[in-house]
C-alpha cells in the first residue's frame, strides 16, 4: 500500500509541475529546460545525473522541494529545448515522459557539485545527439513494451561556436560564473592571478594555454563547450566522493561532506566527529560551542596539540577567526573556525597527503557550503566517553617520539641533556613549547647541549662541583621519570657506588639508584645541592644489569664540551647539607623536559 501511495504522490507531483511548466505564454525564446527524471533520494539522483552526463551535454540537477530531485539538461531557448527533447526521446536516450520545465520550478542545484547555473543565459543546444545506450531505468520502473523501429539518426560531432559567438555567450556569464572559470583555470595550473571575474591579459593568456593543452583552437576566448569541458575537468576529481549536504542539528551546522568517505561517529564536545568509512582515510570534525574570544583563542591553542594537526603548516589567527593547516608525510589537516554572536563554529578536514588536487577541491566545497544553524553542541555531549590524559574531547594529543630530561646551565636557558634525546628528531622542544637547536654534542660521552630559539629566564641554574664525589656519599637525580606525565621533575635518591665505570672509565660514576628512562639527561646532585654530573641512559646490549645500577657522566666532561661550545658554567663551593625543600625547589627550577618529535 505504501508503494502505491508513493507512486500516486509522484504522479500528482509530476502533473503539478507539468501544469506549471505549460502555463502562460509559450515564446520560442523562453529560457527552459528538458527535465529527464525526478528521484525521491539525493544519492540516487546524483548517480543518475552522473550517468546522463556521460552521454549528453548540459546535465544539471536541482532540488524540487518536497524531497524530490530533478535531472535536467539546459538551459535552452524553448525552440531548441523542444528539438532536443524530440531528438533525445526519439533516440531513447531519455524517458518518453521527459518534458519542458521552467527555471522557477527548480531550487538549489546539487549537480554538478559547486555549480549554480539557474540564473545564467541559455547555452547552445547540441547540434546532434550521440545515440549511445541510455542509463538503465530505475529498478522499480515498470517494463515497457518494445518500441517500434525508428529511422537511424546520423551521428554528428556537436558544432562549436565561432569566436564572435563565444564572445557573445561569454558576455552573458554572471560575475560568479566568470570567477568560477578563473578558479578552474587556476586549479588546472594555467592561471595565477587574482580571482576577480575580470578577463584581462592574464586570464586570456591562461585560456589560450588551456585551449592549446586540450587541443582546441587557440583564441583566448572559451566557447560554451570549452567552458563546460574545463568545469568538467575541475569537478572530475570529486567523482566517487559522494559530496552531499549534511545537516547536523545538534552541532547547528549544515555543510557538504564526502559521504562516500566519512560518516558520523560520535559527539565529543566541542566536536561532532565524522570518521573514515571509505578507503582513503579522510575525516571531518564539526566544531560547535558557545563562547567568546578567549574560547576561540583557547581552541586555536588546543588544536595545535592534537595529533590530527601536524606541526608544519601555515597558521593565521585574528580577533574573530583562525585558519590552521598542519601537514606531514601522512596527512594534511585544515581547520577553519570563527566567532559569531557568542558561538564558535567551524570544521576540520583531515585528508591523506599526496592527494592535493582532490583535497583542495573538497575543501573549496566545504568552505562554500558551510552554513550556521541555530544552536551549539551540548557541552556535556560525549561526557561518558573514555577519559585519558592524552585525549582531548576523544582526540589523541600529539605525543613526542622520545622524552628525556635536561637542565639549565646558564641564565639564557642553555640546556645540557643526553645525546639520546636529540637523535633523529624533526623538532626539539624544551618544556613542551620552546623550540631548541643542538648547539654541540659528543657521541662518545653521550652528551648534548641545546640552545633555545627564544631566550628563557630559568628559575634556577646548575652550579657545578667538578671534584670527585666521595664513595657511598648520598646523591639525588632530578628528572621527568614518567616522560612528561607529571608537570614537574621528581627527585630519586641513591648513593655513589664507584667513581669509575664497570670497565674503569674515568669520566663515569656508578650510582646505586633506581632510575627511570625519562630521568636520563637529568642533573645529579650531591648532598650540598651542587651538580656533580648528568645521568646517562641505561646501557643496552647483551647484558642486563641490576635495576639499581645507573651511570652518570662527570662534571669535567660536561665542562669540556660546554667550553668548546662557548658556554660558561657556574662553579660552586657550597658545603654542608642542603635542606630537602631547597633542594627540591632548585631541582625543579633547573630541570626541563626535552622532547624529540617526528
Amino acid at each position: 500500500m505504501t508503494r502505491i501511495f508513493s507512486a500516486l504522490l509522484a504522479a500528482v507531483f509530476t502533473l503539478s509541475v507539468l501544469s506549471a511548466s505549460t502555463a502562460g505564454a509559450q515564446s520560442p525564446d523562453d529560457v527552459v529546460w528538458v527535465q529527464i527524471e525526478a528521484q525521491p533520494q539525493l544519492s540516487e539522483a546524483t548517480a543518475r545525473a552522473r550517468d546522463y552526463a556521460d552521454l549528453v551535454e548540459d546535465v544539471n540537477g536541482f532540488s524540487l522541494g518536497g524531497g524530490w530531485y530533478a535531472i535536467a539538461v539546459g538551459p535552452y531557448r524553448r525552440a531548441d529545448a523542444e528539438q532536443v527533447l524530440r531528438q533525445y526521446v526519439r533516440s531513447r536516450i531519455v524517458p518518453r515522459d521527459s518534458f519542458i520545465q521552467l527555471s522557477e520550478n527548480f531550487r538549489q542545484q546539487f549537480w554538478p557539485v559547486g555549480a549554480n547555473v539557474l540564473n545564467r543565459d541559455v547555452v547552445a543546444a547540441p547540434g546532434a545527439v550521440d545515440i549511445a545506450t541510455a542509463p538503465a531505468e530505475p529498478a522499480d520502473t515498470a517494463p515497457e513494451q518494445a518500441a517500434p523501429a525508428v529511422p537511424e539518426v546520423p551521428v554528428l560531432e556537436p558544432t562549436d561556436e565561432t569566436l564572435a559567438q563565444a564572445r557573445r555567450s561569454e558576455r552573458s556569464l554572471s560575475a560568479q560564473d566568470r570567477k568560477d572559470l578563473q578558479i578552474a583555470l587556476q586549479w588546472a595550473g594555467f592561471y595565477n592571478a587574482a580571482i576577480d571575474g575580470s578577463y584581462g591579459r592574464g586570464t586570456r593568456n591562461s585560456m589560450a594555454a588551456w585551449q592549446e593543452a586540450n587541443n582546441f583552437e587557440v583564441t583566448g576566448v572559451l566557447t560554451t563547450l570549452q567552458r563546460a569541458a574545463l568545469l568538467k575537468q575541475y569537478n572530475a576529481v570529486l567523482d566517487g566522493l559522494g559530496l552531499q549536504m549534511v545537516r547536523d542539528d545538534q552541532a547547528g551546522i549544515e555543510m557538504v561532506m564526502p559521504t562516500a568517505e566519512v560518516g558520523f561517529a560520535k559527539y565529543e564536545a566541542p566536536f561532532a566527529q565524522y570518521d573514515s568509512t571509505g578507503d582513503i582515510g579522510a575525516r571531518v570534525l564539526l566544531i560547535s560551542q558557545a563562547g567568546d574570544q578567549n574560547t576561540l583563542f583557547g581552541l586555536y591553542d588546543i588544536m595545535q596539540t592534537l595529533e590530527i594537526v601536524p606541526l608544519n603548516g601555515p597558521r593565521e589567527r585574528n580577533k574573530s577567526s583562525f585558519t590552521l593547516v598542519g601537514e606531514n608525510d601522512r596527512i594534511i589537516s585544515e581547520t577553519r573556525a570563527s566567532l559569531q554572536d557568542g558561538q564558535v563554529k567551524g570544521f576540520t578536514l583531515i585528508w591523506p597527503a599526496n592527494d592535493e588536487a582532490r583535497r583542495s577541491r573538497v575543501m573549496d566545497e566545504l568552505v562554500k557550503s558551510f552554513t550556521r544553524l541555530p544552536g551549539v553542541l551540548d557541552p556535556a555531549a560525549g561526557g561518558d566517553a573514555e577519559q585519558a590524559i592524552d585525549l582531548v574531547s576523544g582526540l589523541q594529543v600529539r605525543q613526542a617520539k622520545l622524552a628525556r630530561s635536561g637542565f639549565f646551565v646558564d641564565g639564557s636557558g642553555t640546556v645540557v641533556t643526553t645525546a639520546e634525546a636529540v637523535a633523529s628528531c624533526g623538532r626539539l622542544t624544551v618544556d613542551g613549547d620552546t623550540d631548541a637547536d643542538v648547539l654541540a654534542q659528543d657521541a662518545d660521552t653521550g652528551l648534548a647541549i641545546l640552545k633555545p630559539r627564544s631566550a628563557l629566564a630559568p628559575l634556577a641554574v646548575a652550579a657545578f662541583d667538578l671534584g670527585t664525589p666521595r664513595l657511598q656519599s648520598e646523591i639525588s637525580v632530578a628528572g621527568f621519570s614518567y616522560e612528561g606525565v607529571l608537570s614537574a621533575a621528581t627527585l630519586t635518591f641513591g648513593k655513589v657506588a664507584d667513581v669509575r665505570g664497570l670497565s674503569g672509565e674515568e669520566n663515569l660514576n656508578r650510582l646505586s639508584l633506581k632510575a627511570q628512562a625519562g630521568d636520563a639527561g637529568g642533573p645529579v646532585f650531591d648532598a650540598s645541592g651542587n651538580v656533580v654530573g648528568m645521568l646517562l641512559p641505561k646501557p643496552t646490549g647483551a647484558q642486563e644489569l641490576p635495576e639499581d645500577v645507573s651511570f652518570a657522566l662527570d662534571g669535567d666532561s660536561i665542562a669540556t664540551l660546554a667550553t668548546q661550545a662557548g658556554v660558561q658554567l657556574t662553579a660552586s663551593d657550597r658545603t654542608g647539607s642542603v635542606a630537602p625543600r631547597d633542594l627540591r625547589l632548585a631541582a625543579q627550577g633547573m630541570t626541563v623536559l626535552v622532547s624529540c618529535w617526528e
